[in-house]
Formats: C-alpha cells, sequence, structure tokens
C-alpha cells in the first residue's frame, strides 16, 4: 500500500465538511464530490468507516473516537493509489488516530507537521515489513545508542535476537497473509498475534501495534460473515411476506440492506456493494410507492364513507 496522503477534517452540521490540516506526498486535490460522499456515508448512513474512488484513486476516511479531546465530529482520511486490504487500511488507521489523539492542536500548521510525521511513519512501517534487512538496520541503530548510553548487556541481547527475529518476523507475516487470502481468519490472527510477539521482543513497538490492531480487525470478521448470513436470511424472509402484498414492509428492508452494504466495504466487495446499492435504491422506490398507495387507500375510504 503506498498513502499519497492524509488528512483530518470535521463535519459541522450546517456548513458541512471543513479541512483542518492536510498533507500530500505528491501535489494532487481532495476533491469536493468526495468529501460530500464521506458526509453522506458518516452522517446520513452513519458509517463508522467510508471508502470513495475517483480516476482509479481511492480515498479512505473513518471517524476518530476523539472524547478524550472533546471533539465529537472529527474525522481522519487517506488517499491511496494502490490496491489494499480494508483491514490493513484500517489498522493503519488505529494507529495513527492514537498518534493524533494524544498530539492534536488547533495550529493548523503544527498539525499539519504531525500528519506528515505519522504518512513518513507509515511509509517506514510498510518498507520494514517488506524487507528484514531494514529491520536488521534500525536494530543496528538501536544497539549503537545502548552501547553510547553504557547498557552493554541490553545491546548485546538485542544483537543476538536481531540476526534472527527480523526473518522469522517477516516469514510469520507472509504466512498470515497468506492465511488471510484463504479466508483462515483464526489462523491469521493467531499468525499477526505472535509476529506482534517477535516484533515486540526487538522493541519495534510501531510494529507491533499495527500487527495486533491487524488481528483484532481480522477477528471480528467471522462474526461479520454470520451477521451478514443472518441479514440475507431476513430480507429473502421479507421478499417473500411481500409477496403477499404486504407493502408497508418494504421499509424494513432499508436497515438491513445498509447494514449489508456496510459490512461488503469491510471486504471491500465493490461488485457486493453495487447490487446492494441498486437494490436499496429498487427498496426505497418501493417504498415511497407503497407509502402512496397507503395514503391513497386511506383517502378512497374517507371518500367512500363521505357518499
Amino acid at each position: 500500500m503506498s498513502p499519497q496522503a492524509i488528512f483530518v477534517y470535521e463535519i459541522d452540521e450546517s456548513f458541512g465538511p471543513n479541512i483542518l490540516a492536510e498533507y500530500f506526498l505528491i501535489k494532487q486535490e481532495l476533491p469536493k464530490e468526495i468529501l460530500k460522499d464521506f458526509v453522506q456515508k458518516h452522517v446520513e448512513k452513519e458509517f463508522k468507516s467510508a471508502v470513495s474512488q475517483k480516476n482509479n484513486i481511492r480515498y479512505f476516511s473513518n471517524k476518530i473516537d476523539a472524547k478524550s479531546i472533546e471533539k465529537e465530529n472529527l474525522y481522519l482520511g487517506f488517499i491511496l493509489k494502490e490496491e489494499e486490504d480494508m483491514v490493513s487500511i484500517k489498522s493503519i488507521f488505529e494507529t495513527v488516530e492514537e498518534k493524533i489523539l494524544k498530539e492534536f492542536t488547533e495550529d493548523r500548521k503544527k498539525l499539519e507537521e504531525l500528519l506528515k510525521d505519522s504518512l513518513n511513519s507509515i511509509l517506514s512501517l510498510m518498507e520494514k515489513l517488506k524487507e528484514p534487512a531494514i529491520i536488521v538496520e534500525t536494530i543496528n541503530d538501536k544497539t549503537k545508542k545502548m552501547i553510547d548510553d553504557g547498557l552493554l548487556q541490553e545491546a548485546r541481547e538485542l544483537i543476538d535476537l536481531g540476526e534472527e527475529v527480523p526473518q522469522k518476523l517477516a516469514m510469520e507475516i507472509s504466512l498470515a497473509e497468506e492465511y488471510l487470502n484463504e479466508n483462515a481468519y483464526k489462523k491469521a490472527k493467531k499468525s499477526y498475534l505472535k509476529a506482534a510477539e517477535l516484533a515486540e521482543t526487538i522493541q519495534e513497538y510501531e510494529i507491533v501495534s499495527f500487527l495486533r490492531y491487524k488481528a483484532e480487525e481480522i477477528g471480528t470478521l467471522p462474526e461479520l460473515i454470520k451477521e451478514s448470513e443472518g441479514l440475507y436470511k431476513d430480507i429473502n424472509g421479507l421478499i417473500d411476506t411481500l409477496q403477499e402484498n404486504k407493502l408497508h414492509l418494504y421499509h424494513e428492508l432499508n436497515q438491513p440492506l445498509n447494514r449489508l452494504i456496510n459490512i461488503s466495504s469491510s471486504f471491500e466487495d465493490n461488485e457486493k456493494i453495487s447490487k446492494l446499492t441498486q437494490l436499496l435504491s429498487y427498496s426505497n422506490q418501493a417504498d415511497r410507492l407503497a407509502k402512496e398507495l397507503f395514503n391513497l387507500d386511506k383517502k378512497i375510504k374517507e371518500a367512500m364513507e363521505n357518499l
């Protein structure tokens, strides 16, 4: 994954989205229609996470739990170019959210500097996960500092760990990715947690945080699949009932359909999202027509009573 930009914004009930700070690796703009789409998904549909796309560029936004800094409508977003699973994106969000909540400021320049540091930290993290040699370099830097500080025993222990752990870490992450691709979520979670333990032994705490968040996200996927199956069953039941001309039940389709769209976004199943959105559109149209029929029915009854 290669984040191209990071931005923090708030959504005002009266004025809409307001960018508080942004940082771009390459010169580009954050399209207004993307922010408008995020407002619709976050506010109107009450999605915590939202993904949007324009011209092969993807945009991800997530609501920040900012009660600790007394903010109610704070959001963090990324601009991405390469394909990446939603689990990784959300895991990255969690690690950056922690940093923002600790160091949040109303000063735009300082906040932009914080975003710059966060984005560079993400890029460094991604490179470390791809290449064990980079982790070895960081271990060497740490051990040099320990030696300079007179921590000789600690330095020796870290040097010993640095000879084997980075390669084991890379192999465990690779195994976890294979499990994830095979939808073996329990095994993937276990491997990510094992990788996090390895990272902790060599004091790569940023990697530890990322991997633990990723394991936690993966752990929720089986329940989401189970919930999704239940929702499909409920919707099919309602559709069968609607065949008996109980038109008022079209309204009952909206909530489970919206939830299925939200769940599908977690798996980034764009084809299913598109089909479910179309189904939701049909359901909304049917609901409006059903209400019109209901109101007309009342008027007909009243008119008949007044004859």
